[in-house]
Order: C-alpha cells, then sequence, then structure tokens
C-alpha cells in the first residue's frame, strides 16, 4: 500500500479534464434528460471559457465561490471551472432561504455568488457578507447593493485564459460541503482533491469501470453528487446528469440517459420497491445500484430489476472506509473496512468494545488527506471530531464475528426508555415490514416517569387501510415489548432534506402533538407473551 497522496494527475480535476480532452475529445462525457449530450472536448472547451469569465470576474486560485444552481450543465461548467484555475467550489443547498442562506454565506468568505434566477429573489434583504457581484442564469434579478451579472460574464475567449499562479496539488481544498444541518446549523467540510480519490476512486469503487455512465441522482451540494461525478472523471467513463429523482420516471430516465450504475438512497430505493411492477423493471441497462442505507429486502430487488446491488457507509468527512459485497441481504450491513482504512468500534472514552456490543465508529487511513480537511471556520469542532488522532463520525455500529459491520444508528437519534437502548434504524425496520405502511421515522419523545419513550412517525400506503392499533398489533409479535412504540403519528410525508434525509430534530419538536395515538391512553398494553386491551 502507498503510504503517499496520490499524484497529481490521478486526482486534480484540471490534469484529468486536460488529459480525456486530449485522448478522447469526441467520447460523450455526459448526457441529460433532454437528450442533449457533451464530448470531453466540448466539455474542456466550455470550462476553459467559462475559468476565463470567472477570472475576469476577479476570481484567483484559492478565492471561495458560492454556487447555487440546480444539477445540469450550468453547475457542471461552473465547478469545472473554478477547479480548473485552482479556486474552490462551494455548492449551496436548494432549499436555503432566510437565516440558513444567510448563515451559509456568511460562512463561505466568497466574494462572488452564481445563481439559477428562480433562486435570486431569496437574497433580498439578507445580509449576503462578503459577496459583492451575482451572476444569475436562466433569467434576470433585481439585487439592490450588488453587482448583478448575467451568462455572458461566464463565457470568455479562452485565450483570455491564465495559468494558476503555482501547480494545483492533491491536498489542495477542491470544495466546501455544507453538512445536511439536520441538527443545527451546517458546518463547512473542507474536500481536497485527494479525498475524492481515496472516496470513489478505482482502488475503491472497483465495481465501477470506465465503460459505465454514473446516472446523477443527487445534488451537487451533497458528496454523494460530487463523488459520482468524480469517479467517472478519474475512470474516463460517463455521467446522466439529472436534475433530481423521481420514482415514477425512473427507469424511463434510465433507458433514456444509458444509466448503468446509480447510487440510491435507501428512501429511494424503497420507492421503487413499493411501485407497481410493469414492463421498465427489466428493460433497462442499469448493471449496479449502490444503495445507502440497505433497507428492505434487497435480493427481491435485485432480481425483480436485474440489478446487482452493493452498499458503503460514507459521510462528507470520509471515504468509504466500509464497503459490502455483491448483494447483501441483511438491512444495516455496511461490508468490511477497505484497504488503507482503520476502524474501531468504541465507547465514550474511545475505548475499544467487545465484539458484538455497540460502539461509535472512528476511522483513520493510511494515506495522508484522505479524509476531510477539517471544518472551515469551527477549530473546536475540527479538534472534537479528530480527538485522539481518530475522526469521530457520530454512528454507533456492531461488528459481527465474520467482521462484518452493521449502522446501529445515530447517536444522536438514539432511544433510551426504562434503561433499554433502541436504536431507532431497528424499529424503522420493524415498522416498514407492515404492509400499509409507505415511509417510516421513529423518534424519542420526552416520557413522564424519565427517559424516553418511542414514537414512530408514518406515512401510510395510499392503497392500504391503515390503523395504529393494527400496527402495534403487528409489531409487538416482532420486537422486544421494550421496543414496541408507544406513539403512533400519521403524517402525509416526513420532512426531509432535499438528499432525502429525514429532518429528526423536526418531528422530536413537535413531540407528541395533536391527532398523535397513544396505546397507553388506548388500553393496550404489552406483556412478554401476548397483546391484551
Amino acid at each position: 500500500m502507498d503510504h503517499n497522496p496520490p499524484a497529481p494527475d490521478e486526482c486534480v480535476l484540471r490534469q484529468l479534464l486536460d488529459r480525456h480532452a486530449r485522448e478522447r475529445p469526441d467520447t460523450i462525457f455526459s448526457v441529460f434528460a433532454d437528450g442533449d449530450e457533451i464530448s470531453w472536448g466540448e466539455m474542456h472547451s466550455l470550462v476553459r471559457r467559462t475559468a476565463a469569465g470567472l477570472q475576469a470576474l476577479g476570481v484567483e486560485q484559492g478565492d471561495h465561490v458560492l454556487s447555487w444552481l440546480p444539477n445540469g450543465l450550468d453547475a457542471l461548467r461552473l465547478w469545472f471551472a473554478l477547479n480548473y484555475i485552482g479556486a474552490v467550489f462551494m455548492p449551496l443547498n436548494l432549499d436555503y432561504r432566510g437565516r440558513l442562506l444567510e448563515h451559509a454565506i456568511g460562512l463561505s468568505d466568497a466574494r462572488l455568488l452564481v445563481v439559477d434566477a428562480n433562486l435570486a429573489p431569496r437574497i433580498e434583504g439578507i445580509d449576503t457578507a462578503t459577496v459583492r457581484t451575482v451572476v444569475v442564469l436562466g433569467g434576470t434579478a433585481q439585487l439592490p447593493g450588488l453587482v448583478v451579472e448575467g451568462l455572458d460574464a461566464l463565457d470568455r475567449n479562452a485565450d483570455e485564459l491564465a495559468d494558476p499562479l503555482r501547480p494545483i496539488q492533491p491536498w489542495d481544498t477542491m470544495a466546501i460541503i455544507l453538512t445536511s444541518g439536520t441538527t443545527g446549523p451546517s458546518k463547512a467540510v473542507l474536500s481536497s482533491y485527494a479525498q475524492l480519490h481515496a472516496l470513489s476512486g478505482p482502488q475503491c469503487w472497483s465495481f465501477v469501470d470506465p465503460a459505465d455512465r454514473f446516472m446523477i441522482t443527487l445534488p451537487f451540494f451533497h458528496m454523494g453528487g460530487i463523488c459520482c461525478v468524480y469517479a467517472m472523471l478519474m475512470n474516463g467513463g460517463s455521467i446522466a446528469m439529472v436534475e433530481r429523482y423521481r420514482t415514477d420516471e425512473f427507469w424511463k430516465t434510465v433507458s433514456a440517459t444509458g444509466g448503468t450504475v446509480v447510487i440510491l438512497m435507501g428512501a429511494m430505493a424503497a420507492f421503487l420497491a413499493a411501485a407497481p411492477a410493469d414492463d421498465h423493471d427489466r428493460a433497462h441497462g442499469l448493471r449496479v445500484a449502490i444503495i445507502i442505507p440497505l433497507i428492505g429486502d434487497i435480493p427481491a430487488f435485485a432480481e425483480r430489476f436485474g440489478v446487482e446491488v452493493y452498499t458503503i457507509y460514507n459521510m462528507t468527512e470520509i471515504s468509504t472506509p466500509l464497503l459490502s459485497d455483491r448483494n447483501p441481504t441483511e438491512p444495516g450491513v455496511c461490508g468490511r473496512p477497505r484497504e488503507g482504512v482503520e476502524v474501531r468500534l468504541v465507547d465514550e472514552n474511545d475505548v475499544e468494545v467487545a465484539q458484538g456490543e455497540i460502539g461509535e465508529l472512528i476511522i483513520r487511513t493510511d494515506r495522508p488527506w484522505s479524509l476531510f480537511s477539517g471544518y472551515y471556520k469551527a477549530p473546536e469542532a475540527t479538534a472534537l471530531a479528530w480527538r485522539n488522532g481518530w475522526f469521530h463520525t457520530g454512528d454507533a455500529f456492531r461488528r459481527d464475528a465474520d467482521g462484518l459491520f452493521y449502522f446501529v444508528d445515530r447517536q444522536k437519534d438514539a432511544i433510551r426508555r426504562r434503561g433499554e437502548n433502541i436504536s431507532s434504524f431497528e424499529v424503522e425496520a420493524e415498522v416498514r415490514a407492515y404492509p400499509a405502511v409507505k415511509e417510516v421515522a421513529a423518534v424519542a419523545v420526552p416520557s413522564e416517569i424519565g427517559e424516553d419513550e418511542v414514537m414512530v412517525c408514518v406515512v401510510p400506503r395510499e392503497d392500504a387501510a391503515f390503523e395504529p392499533a393494527a400496527l402495534i398489533a403487528f409489531l409487538a409479535e416482532r420486537m422486544p415489548r421494550f421496543m414496541v412504540p408507544r406513539y403512533v403519528r400519521i403524517l402525509d410525508d416526513l420532512p426531509r432534506t432535499p438528499t432525502q434525509k429525514v429532518q429528526k430534530h423536526l418531528l422530536r419538536a413537535d413531540g407528541i402533538c395533536e391527532g398523535v395515538f397513544d396505546r397507553e391512553a388506548a388500553g393496550i398494553r404489552i406483556s412478554r407473551t401476548k397483546l391484551t386491551n
């Protein structure tokens, strides 16, 4: 194992793009849902013109630039052009507005923001901190106090393009990715070219090869969107750009774009599995589905859709430390550590726990810069995450005798009821098995006798009758009595981030609100052997 960072020609975007444009200029790099295509040579030319425009706007090597654009060619060209001149790409969540948007802009130290015209009105009336210039794409906007430019500002003669003042290195920051912010203000993760190489390079994602076309279903403000593009940059494959995931259009889009590999968040895979069978289920070229996390009947999913399934464990700060074998079967399994990664499961004092016990997953790597480079402007958070020389994920796992690691819960989502620790993930798996349930989130709510009670927030299937008492009876036969939820809340939808993560903090904040079913108030008691009413 090489303990040095990867060479620049293995991971630096500028060098990768130059090489592909030189070696395969007419080969398709990206296809789009509307049928448009762009070759490596065309992309190279567009990126160089865009980079010249950025330099004319004053962007220099190392500068942070905000991108607030939906997935598509404009977002792609801006990202590549920034990295081409050694600047830092900082994409913003498309749902940001108000205080969250102000926080992200203030954190960025950016002077330039490139924004879709439909989002631009949200900038009015907020503090734009150091931002002085806004480039608006797809329309116009009036933003008093700011210099507003249009698309033409990003299209200059490539002959005007100046080289970076120094060579771009693998350890340079490629992007700043904001964490999901599901529990508080987002942190800004500094991600290097070397981290992307470790995360999705050929030595890690060996099931992806240059003949593949990666269908991009996740946004660029999510590491899951960026790493898929980067995987194909590193191996010379192609991508299919989709603005966002849609269950009812998924297989048609796969066929239309020629996608062969895709990442599906667990909820996406569950939606596909729940959809009625039709002729599109096998009439496509998809070869590999990476499902994160692994939920539901995976063998049935693989058989129905004719795909190979893998799962990985990752987060914005790390680089695929756990990777499964082909077609894993058990819910919650994340696989084994990949080469070059060392992991431990520890207690609150960083003491390693025994096999089979639950502990926090901590990580370190053999190669420098393979994990994130810190949280920008948050030294205390960085030091806390890196205490004792290991990165602390905040996720609870257990390991079996075969060395397989199983995700148990986010530590902040764990539930403690009457002396028992309960995994919300495991509760959700059992509730999801109930035929009338479409989606579920399990959260802790306060108990009048201390610690927590379990509440499940359920989205019923449209084609099934749902009764909370019937769900409780179903669960009482499948799980320990201390895990059986006391409360059932029925919702039309679960609150989610654009990357499909459930915002459990909102559900916890709502608490035991009006309309929530309480099995104890309904007179239902759970015994060790049977349900009594």
